[in-house]
């Protein structure tokens, strides 16, 4: 079963919290497919990962940059693999059919919207159902992360 950790933004938005779990991927040798809303968040978010830190470099891309296969991090709307990745990072309310075929998912979600935790709260009963090991982690106010449950 894939292990399934949710995090609860609560002080960051997901342009600030995501490049630091995207990093930690990235240092653990695994490739990673962030699903988003739609294919113009999909290219916002590649903007926003190219600027977010002058000390850092993200190498990602998305469907419009081409060589999918060749993306360390691709971020894309749709319900794929191309890139063969081992995370799997879920926002934006997406949902997979194919969380089985990763070692990781990431269920990152806006704590400040009230459909947001709704939509999460039905994802962790699913996935539980399903057999998944869940964790969940809440932002803390210093930008680190706390294990809640």
């Amino acid at each position: 079963m894939t292990d399934i950790a949710f995090y609860h933004l609560t002080k960051f938005s997901l342009e600030q919290a995501l490049p630091k779990l995207l990093e930690k991927t990235l240092q653990v040798g695994k490739r990673a497919v962030v699903q988003v809303g739609s294919q113009e968040r999909s290219e916002a978010l590649a903007n926003e990962l190219w600027t977010y830190s002058a000390d850092s470099w993200l190498p990602h891309g998305t469907a419009k940059d081409g060589h999918a296969e060749k993306q360390p991090i691709l971020i894309t709307p749709d319900q794929e693999n191309p890139n063969g990745a081992q995370f799997l990072f879920l926002s934006d309310g997406s949902d997979s059919n194919d969380i089985g075929n990763f070692e990781r998912c990431f269920v990152v979600f806006d704590g400040r919207s009230e459909m947001a935790v709704h939509h999460a709260r039905a994802q962790w009963k699913s996935y539980k159902d399903a057999g998944h090991e869940l964790t969940y982690w809440q932002q803390t106010d210093a930008g680190g992360w706390e294990k809640k449950a």
